[in-house]
């Protein structure tokens, strides 16, 4: 995982990314494989992808409902 740091700007770093997924997830619910393919360009791989999920869930901003994620907001 990229946190910010010295050696990672912020604008690297995956809590950069958030918003971009936040953002999608705000308009509708998606699969993973959906949502993946509509932020794929600004995330760097399916690694940081799976990254950016993980703290998201385990921050309680998203929520896995059945094969939908879901923003909670």
């Amino acid at each position: 995982m990229k946190f910010p740091s010295k050696v990672t700007p912020y604008k690297e770093s995956i809590i950069a990314k958030f918003s971009v997924v936040l953002d999608k997830l705000e308009k509708k619910d998606m699969s993973p494989s959906e949502l993946y393919k509509s932020v794929k360009r600004q995330v760097t791989d399916i690694r940081e992808f799976m990254d950016i999920m993980d703290c998201l869930y385990a921050l309680k901003k998203v929520e896995l409902n059945g094969e939908v994620i879901h923003y909670v907001g």
